[in-house]
């Protein structure tokens, strides 16, 4: 039995919408696959957490569950894709509400809709990591996809030989039951012919009168210059056959991006975290670091440079999606202090730390922390 939604998402019955954003965001960080790996609940969590969101953050579904409870959805399925009936509102999936009234009200509604969308193929999630370098430059992918296809004996008919379907005798032809529930008298797809209002007499052998088989799609797929972690891209049509013949679903790609070795994303713009030793800090001068366009930049590093200190690069950061226009690139100084010296080393750093009173003051900063803790222990206190 499914959970009540709001138990799900923790939430009182009565909660704004505000409130159920919020625990959904928390909910849905906390159990996400990606960090749960060996959690084999974790998926199961994740899917529960992103039905019951998708319900009750639109207002409508919500007002229907809360009327109907999960009897509102039992045909139409508010998850998310893959191998169910999808939708196109969102990264969530989900349905049109008006196939909960078409189910319910079919008939005082006028409408076959609810039927028509059932037989439609089923939406399908496909999860692509790309490199920092190929969200830059964009690229095009070769992908296989388990999914459904016309079928080949038939040509998606369903029928044997050109069999021609006739009317369901358990509907009669109308797609949809009648069932009494309490005080209402709702209706419901039909079973036999899944919602179709026909069925094969004599149904092909090769696809058992679905009118599709399984089979694995090579596709070609452009992801453009400027896409983000999360972005969805989606292929209309490319997703599960419909039954005999219905139009088929849709694929959606959801992008993530792989961690780089050297940049760090942030929105167009790319930091770069740049270690330089400590006589280059301290005397100055030109580095060459690499740019994500796949070229080098030179940066002027000051005489005296801290660490922290950062370098802004115009226009050397991501790209932006559907645009000319390119992010900065933000070079941050790291000064490492030197490991591993050899005797002479040390003598002459020992030399330089003895000649730090006689010219001048090397180090304000350090030395004006201290002359303040000299003062507090003084008793100079403030």
């Amino acid at each position: 039995m499914k959970r009540d939604y709001y138990e799900t998402l923790g939430v009182a019955k009565d909660a704004d919408p505000e409130a159920i954003k919020k625990a959904f965001r928390k909910l849905a960080m906390q159990h996400h696959p990606d960090k749960n790996p060996d959690d084999k609940s974790a998926d199961h969590k994740f899917k529960e957490i992103n039905e019951a969101y998708d319900v009750l953050k639109d207002q409508q579904k919500r007002a229907a569950y809360d009327r109907f409870g999960h009897a509102a959805f039992e045909n139409g399925g508010a998850g998310g894709f893959g191998g169910g009936r999808g939708g196109h509102a969102g990264a969530g999936g989900g349905f049109d509400f008006a196939d909960i009234f078409d189910e319910m009200f079919g008939e005082f509604m006028g409408g076959r809709r609810g039927a028509q969308a059932r037989s439609r193929g089923g939406d399908l999630r496909y999860n692509m990591e790309i490199s920092l370098e190929d969200a830059f430059h964009g690229k095009q992918a070769t992908i296989k996809v388990p999914t459904s296809v016309a079928c080949d004996a038939c040509t998606g008919s369903g029928g044997e030989k050109g069999a021609q379907p006739v009317a369901c005798p358990a509907c009669h032809g109308h797609g949809k039951v009648r069932v009494t529930q309490g005080f209402f008298t709702i209706e419901r797809t039909c079973q036999a012919c899944q919602g179709v209002g026909k069925v094969i007499e004599k149904p092909c052998k090769t696809c058992h009168g679905s009118g599709r088989m399984a089979k694995e799609k090579t596709l070609q797929v452009t992801i453009p210059a400027g896409v983000e972690d999360g972005t969805r891209i989606r292929l209309t049509g490319e997703g599960e056959a419909g039954m005999r013949g219905s139009a088929a679903g849709d694929l959606y790609i959801f992008l993530s991006l792989a961690s780089h070795r050297i940049f760090q994303r942030d929105g167009a713009n790319i930091h770069c975290r740049v270690p330089i030793p400590m006589a280059k800090a301290a005397l100055g001068g030109p580095i060459e670091i690499p740019t994500i366009d796949g070229g080098t930049a030179k940066v002027s590093v000051p005489a005296g440079a801290q660490t922290g200190q950062q370098f802004r690069l115009k226009a050397k950061g991501m790209s932006v999606l559907r645009s000319q226009a390119r992010g900065d690139m933000y070079v941050q100084i790291a000064v490492e202090t030197p490991v591993s010296l050899s005797k002479k080393q040390k003598e002459l750093l020992e030399q330089f730390e003895a000649e730090g009173g006689k010219s001048g003051n090397h180090s304000p900063e350090s030395d004006g922390f201290f002359a303040r803790i000299k003062e507090f222990l003084d008793g100079g206190r403030s």
